[in-house]
């Protein structure tokens, strides 16, 4: 998994993504209380970064796992919502960053361009890892500041628990999600 995620992101090979991208819907599709009517939403990348890169790997593959998604569940109905979330400033790379650092780095990062289209609705934000969830933090706290009714979190794989734990300081304990925020842990594990 560590592989095609650095092709995706590190090397551009796109096509990777719509692979990526039903795995993500094979497990979400099976949740059974998933809600029926929801806005896919990327994890957003800032606007130099997405030049440098040419792409938004997470958009490529909340893309692919919308689609996905309709074929598994035919009840369910994504509406596909980049932009609808978006980084308002650059970031450094959170490799290698405390928790703390992580969250530090992201707060303030992420608001909801347009809260009406947010407003009462059920979110899933996708992205490609899951490390220590300050990412996911970050976008779901935007996304319920601007009124969503629930957000539910999807990656393509999480980091091993030692992993994490070597980001963890050792004399903070990690906060708990908001406790709005409904957390998908099916992803792969990275190995």
């Amino acid at each position: 998994m560590r592989s095609l995620l650095h092709l995706l992101k590190n090397e551009g090979w796109e096509p990777v993504a719509q692979r990526l991208g039903v795995l993500i819907a094979a497990q979400v599709a099976a949740i059974p209380d998933l809600p029926k009517s929801m806005l896919v939403i990327p994890v957003p990348l800032f606007k130099a970064r997405r030049r440098e890169r040419g792409f938004n790997q997470a958009e490529l593959l909340a893309r692919a796992a919308r689609g996905a998604m309709r074929n598994l569940r035919s009840d369910w109905e994504g509406q596909f919502a980049p932009g609808v979330l978006a980084r308002q400033r650059a970031t450094e790379s959170q490799a290698g960053l405390s928790l703390h650092q992580r969250r530090r780095n992201l707060h303030g990062a992420f608001f909801a361009s347009d809260p009406s289209r947010v407003r009462d609705r059920n979110v899933l934000l996708i992205d490609d890892i899951y490390t220590t969830g300050a990412t996911a933090r970050a976008c779901s706290l935007a996304l319920r500041r601007a009124g969503a009714a629930s957000v539910w979190v999807a990656t393509v794989a999480r980091a091993q628990r030692r992993q994490i734990e070597s980001f963890r300081p050792e004399t903070t304990a990690e906060a708990p999600m908001h406790q709005d925020v409904a957390m998908w842990d099916g992803g792969t594990t990275l190995q």
